[in-house]
């Protein structure tokens, strides 16, 4: 995929875990940057003296803005490094190389209406829905689950807005999913993101309400959790790649020299997807059939590893 360089033009601490960064062209203001559509992201890449991160985050900017991107990023206890790094070592003039933006999460313009559950940082893809529906004249309606100091970073963002409603709660006990999702007209669109276990409930209710699979919307940009360490065998380069526990194989491919296409980097949008040669994947994404995962033909690199000590793929 093609890269770009950014500066960071300014950043502002949202919370002690929230920070907001402001993303211009590395060398100039008189270039533009590519038109991003509401529910894109961007993928950067960090380095430090010992490690390379490479973290998708969704642009909360206006759509179509050229002048510059916008993302916020969350602290996160358990993550790989990334938000970290940022969080520790960025500051205004910093330069870093990013991808242009791709959208695996965009509203359905055509949609009666649309229905728009997040949860935590899982609110950031939504920022920038809500002036593109809004300028469609498309109507929905926002539910966020939050911490109290979220509520407070992103209640600029929601305004007035009679059709946004916050709950207190990050996990969502306080919003009644099913009858929410009840309530809802046919041909409405369904779209979620934030934690695992929210978008996980989320989804299965819909599903066992009936709602068409090609309703449901979801963004996943979880860091990948870790395991035992093993080994990637890559067939066609003829090299031997050291898993180690606590990173993902496809920073460990990546990290070796080894070119990989990639996206989401969270097991969703199928691009990273490889074929298994020998051994038996441990899959944990979100984009394989149950049929694909009992076959273990095949493994999403992003998220998933091995359930043995050595995995050979086709690369």
């Amino acid at each position: 995929m093609d890269r770009i360089e950014l500066r960071v033009e300014a950043t502002r601490d949202l919370s002690p875990s929230l920070k907001h960064l402001r993303l211009v062209p590395a060398y100039g203001q008189e270039q533009l940057l590519a038109p991003a559509s509401a529910g894109s992201h961007i993928v950067l890449t960090l380095r430090d003296a010992s490690r390379t991160f490479r973290n998708a985050y969704s642009l909360t900017s206006k759509p179509g803005t050229r002048d510059a991107y916008e993302i916020i990023v969350r602290r996160v206890p358990e993550s790989r490094g990334g938000s970290h790094f940022i969080h520790r070592e960025i500051v205004a003039g910093a330069v870093l190389e990013a991808t242009p933006p791709v959208n695996l999460f965009a509203p359905v313009r055509m949609a009666k209406r649309h229905l728009l559950i997040a949860a935590g940082v899982g609110i950031t893809p939504f920022l920038s829905y809500l002036p593109e529906l809004e300028a469609l004249g498309q109507p929905f309606e926002l539910h966020y689950c939050a911490r109290d100091d979220e509520q407070a970073c992103f209640a600029g963002w929601f305004g007035e807005r009679p059709n946004t409603r916050v709950y207190q709660d990050l996990e969502g006990r306080r919003l009644d999913v099913t009858a929410l999702l009840r309530a809802q007209p046919v041909g409405t669109q369904l779209y979620v993101c934030g934690p695992d276990a929210l978008m996980d409930h989320v989804l299965s209710s819909a599903r066992e309400l009936g709602w068409p699979a090609s309703t449901l919307h979801a963004e996943r940009f979880g860091s990948p959790r870790g395991g035992a360490s093993f080994v990637a065998s890559l067939a066609r380069s003829g090299i031997d790649v050291q898993v180690p526990g606590d990173v993902s194989l496809l920073d460990a491919l990546e990290a070796a020299g080894v070119h990989a296409d990639s996206q989401c980097r969270g097991g969703a949008c199928g691009v990273c997807k490889t074929t298994v040669l020998e051994g038996r994947p441990e899959h944990r994404d979100y984009f394989l059939s149950a049929a694909e995962r009992s076959e273990g033909r095949h493994i999403m690199l992003c998220v998933s590893r091995a359930a043995c000590e050595r995995l050979v793929l086709d690369l």
